[in-house]
C-alpha cells in the first residue's frame, strides 16, 4: 500500500487503494473499523484466508504500516490532572496537537483539523502563524487511532488546532467514520466552531449529527470582532439563535465556549449580557480560564473570580460549568507545543479594557 505523505490524507484515498487490492465494501469497513479502534488488522475469530481477498491479505502488513504512518507520536506532555498533550507528526513532517483529556466518566480526546488556523484569535498561539494546510479526513481519524493506542477514547472534540468549518468536508467525513465503525456515540462527537453559515446548513444533513460547540468568548459584537479578527461577522445574539435551532433539532444542548481572560471578558457587563442571551436556552456555558501563552499578555482571572462569575450566572438561569484548562501545568495551551518545536519569534499583543470600551491591538 502506498504510504507516501499525500496518498493517504483522505479516507477516499484509503478506500481507493483497498479496492485496488481487491477489497469489497465489507473488507474496506473491516480495515477502517480495526484501524479507527486501534485494533490489529488480524483481529477477530474468522480466519483471514476465509474472508479477505488474497492480494489484500498479502498487503495487510503494509496497509497497517501506511495507516500507522498517518500520525506518529513526536512527544507526550502529561499534566498533573491526568490529561496529556500530544505533539503528533504527520507523514509529511508537519505537526499538530491532540489532547487526551483528564480521565472521567467520558474518556475524551481533542483533535486538530488544520495545521495552523486562519481565524487569528489574538489570545491563541495557533492563530499567530496563520494556516499552513488542511488535514485530510484520514489524518483526523489517525489522531484518534493513535490516542487509542495509549488509552480508551469514547468522546472526540474537534477543538484543537484549526477551525473545523474551514475544512468542512474532511471533518464531516471523519465524523461519519468515527460515528459509525469508529464506535463513538454521535453526541460524543463535538464540532467546535467560531460560527459559520455552512455549519448550520451542513451538519443537520449528515447521518451522524454531532453535538455543537460555539466559541462565543464575549457578548459584545465589537470586542468579539477584535478577539476573533477573521471569524464571520455574526452578532452573538444571532449566533445563539442559530445554535438554539440546531440544539432543538438534534436534542443535544449547545456548548458555548468562553475563554475567560482577566480584564477582558470577566466583568459584570458580560454576566448581564450572558444572562440576557442564554437564560432559558437549551445550552451549557463552559467557562474556561485562559491557558497562559508565552509571548501573549492575556492572563487567567483568579479562580475565585471565575467561580463568582459561574455562581452569578447560575442564579440568573444560565447552566454554567467552570472548567479547568487541560495541561495548564505543562504550558499546553493550544498551539504551544508546536510553536516550541519550531521556536518562532513570539508575536506580542496588548489587551486593554476600561469601563467604557474594550480594545485589542497588535504591538
Amino acid at each position: 500500500m502506498d504510504s507516501s505523505p499525500l496518498a493517504l490524507q483522505d479516507l477516499a484515498d484509503i478506500r481507493r487503494q483497498l479496492r485496488a487490492l481487491g477489497a469489497g465494501p465489507g473488507h474496506e469497513q473491516r480495515v477502517l473499523r480495526l484501524w479507527a479502534q486501534a485494533l490489529p488488522q488480524d483481529s477477530g475469530r474468522r480466519r483471514l484466508e476465509d474472508f479477505l481477498p488474497a492480494a489484500l491479505r498479502t498487503a495487510l502488513p503494509a496497509v497497517a504500516d501506511g495507516l500507522a504512518g498517518l500520525a506518529r507520536l513526536r512527544s507526550e506532555h502529561p499534566g498533573q490532572d491526568g490529561s496529556a498533550r500530544l505533539l503528533v507528526e504527520l507523514a509529511d513532517g508537519q505537526t499538530v496537537e491532540s489532547v487526551l483529556l483528564a480521565p472521567g466518566r467520558i474518556a475524551g480526546l481533542c483533535v486538530s483539523t488544520q495545521v495552523g488556523c486562519a481565524v487569528g484569535c489574538v489570545f491563541c498561539m495557533t492563530g499567530q502563524g496563520g494556516l499552513l494546510r488542511q488535514l485530510g479526513s484520514a489524518e483526523i481519524v489517525a489522531q484518534v487511532a493513535l490516542a487509542r493506542t495509549r488509552r480508551a477514547v469514547n468522546k472526540v472534540v474537534f477543538m484543537g488546532m484549526g477551525e473545523p468549518a474551514h475544512n468542512l468536508d474532511a471533518v464531516l467525513e471523519a465524523i461519519d467514520l468515527l460515528g459509525t465503525v469508529g464506535n463513538i456515540g454521535h453526541k460524543n462527537l463535538v464540532f467546535s466552531t467560531v460560527g459559520d453559515a455552512r455549519v448550520f446548513e451542513r451538519l443537520p444533513l449528515g447521518r451522524v449529527k454531532p453535538a455543537l460547540a460555539l466559541s462565543l468568548h464575549t457578548t459584545d459584537a465589537a470586542l468579539r470582532a477584535r478577539l476573533l479578527p477573521r471569524a464571520p461577522r455574526i452578532d452573538p445574539a444571532d449566533l445563539i439563535e442559530q445554535g438554539e435551532r440546531y440544539a432543538r433539532a438534534t436534542g443535544y444542548p449547545i456548548q458555548y465556549q468562553w475563554t475567560l481572560m482577566r480584564g477582558v471578558n470577566d466583568g459584570d457587563d458580560e454576566i448581564e449580557g450572558l444572562a440576557r442571551l442564554l437564560a432559558g436556552r437549551y445550552a451549557i456555558l463552559n467557562l474556561i480560564p485562559y491557558n497562559a501563552v508565552e509571548g501573549l499578555p492575556f492572563e487567567r482571572p483568579s479562580w475565585e473570580r471565575a467561580a463568582e462569575m459561574a455562581r452569578a450566572l447560575h442564579r440568573r438561569g444560565v447552566l454554567t460549568k467552570l472548567r479547568q484548562s487541560a495541561a495548564q501545568d505543562v504550558e499546553g495551551g493550544c498551539g504551544q507545543l508546536r510553536a516550541r518545536s519550531l521556536s518562532p519569534a513570539p508575536i506580542r499583543w496588548v489587551a486593554k479594557r476600561s469601563s467604557a470600551q474594550h480594545s485589542v491591538v497588535q504591538a
